[in-house]
């Protein structure tokens, strides 16, 4: 199985299943001497991991990392980091029902047309479990830009259904706004009908999906490459390989299509010596590389596929049966998606913050 492997200088390789003993990252090209521990890594971990709320899938685990390799006295020695997170909570059983059936939504089937065989408990490989390891290599991406250019990177909730939250500046979201309640939404008013709607549907045994919205201020301008490694191309990619993702778009995004080029031009300044433009509906982007504008960029999240309620299906074998999951999902993915959608954004970011120093004398 190839594609496991993100990231050209600073880059990320992923193994391990939802029910396996556990799941590791190997990180290479991170450069020696960033101070680093384990607890660097716990936050955002925290943030990810199953039953942290009552929106949440119940599934209990800790989620420890275990650093193997790559750090000595405290900091990066510049070979392979390797960070272990090991399964705890599988509950195996809750599969043995549906080894043969087709579960909608999911990637059961598909992976019986690739491989001709599949792991079906949770999903196995295409289990959105794999992204815990995800979010710890994204942590020591965090730190690195935030040593080197003071980069900070939030996201949040925008979406859960229709309910919308109102976000005049998303560069001015701070992470004590999206931590204030448990679906991560920055405008509380919007976030307290976002619990009422998940909690809803999942009494319901429905699902309910919405769109997150991520921001990365204090990149410098000139990172990204003009023809097939534009930013906006891997970041597209970045979020597009996460589970559940259905749309990615940067600044206005698709509100372009009804502008016309003066109405969506963002008109250059200068302001205390530095380029910048009067708006950013660019996202931050322009051919592909930083503008040095905040980054912008929404990602659309499907409703969970899990449900316990019943609906039609096939088996292996084609024949007509109905399917229920019994296993622990979230009603809503958004409110753990998003310390997922920073951890990719940042890896971006690392990866063209060292490939930048590459490209001139």
């Amino acid at each position: 199985m190839t594609g496991n492997t993100f990231g050209k200088v600073f880059s990320i390789t992923t193994a391990g299943e939802s029910h396996g003993p556990g799941n590791v990252v190997i990180i290479d090209g991170l450069p020696a001497g960033l101070e680093l521990s384990e607890d660097d890594l716990k936050v955002d971990l925290a943030r990810r991991r199953p039953g942290q709320s009552k929106i949440v899938t119940q599934r209990k685990e800790a989620d420890e990392p275990e650093i193997l390799s790559g750090v000595f006295q405290g900091k990066t020695t510049g070979t392979s980091l390797a960070i272990l997170i090991r399964n705890q909570d599988q509950r195996s059983r809750d599969y043995s029902d549906i080894a043969d059936k087709y579960r909608p939504g999911h990637a059961d089937f598909t992976f019986d047309a690739k491989f001709g065989i599949r792991d079906y408990r949770g999903g196995g490989r295409s289990s959105a479990r794999e992204t815990a390891v995800r979010v710890a290599a994204g942590a020591v991406a965090k730190k690195l830009l935030a040593q080197l250019h003071g980069i900070q990177i939030i996201g949040y909730v925008k979406q859960v259904g229709d309910i919308q939250a109102h976000i005049p500046d998303p560069a001015a979201i701070t992470t004590e706004q999206v931590e204030a309640n448990i679906v991560r939404c920055p405008d509380a008013d919007a976030a307290t009908k976002m619990i009422a709607l998940i909690e809803q549907v999942r009494d319901e045994q429905d699902s309910i999906g919405g769109t997150s919205e991520l921001v990365a201020t204090g990149v410098p301008a000139g990172w990204g490459e003009p023809v097939f490694d534009k930013i906006k191309a891997d970041l597209g990619k970045a979020m597009f390989s996460l589970p559940a993702v259905l749309g990615v778009e940067y600044g206005i995004g698709f509100g372009c299509a009804t502008l016309r080029g003066t109405q969506n031009n963002d008109l250059f300044e200068s302001e205390e010596n530095r380029i910048t433009t009067q708006t950013n509906r660019h996202g931050g982007i322009l051919g592909g590389i930083t503008s040095g504008m905040p980054i912008i960029l929404r990602c659309a999240i499907k409703p969970t596929s899990s449900l316990s309620q019943s609906q039609e299906t096939i088996t292996r074998d084609g024949e007509t049966t109905t399917i229920a999951t019994r296993g622990r999902h979230d009603p809503c993915l958004l409110p753990r998606f998003v310390p997922m959608g920073e951890a990719m954004l940042a890896i971006v970011l690392a990866d063209h913050c060292l490939r930048h120093r590459l490209s001139q004398l």
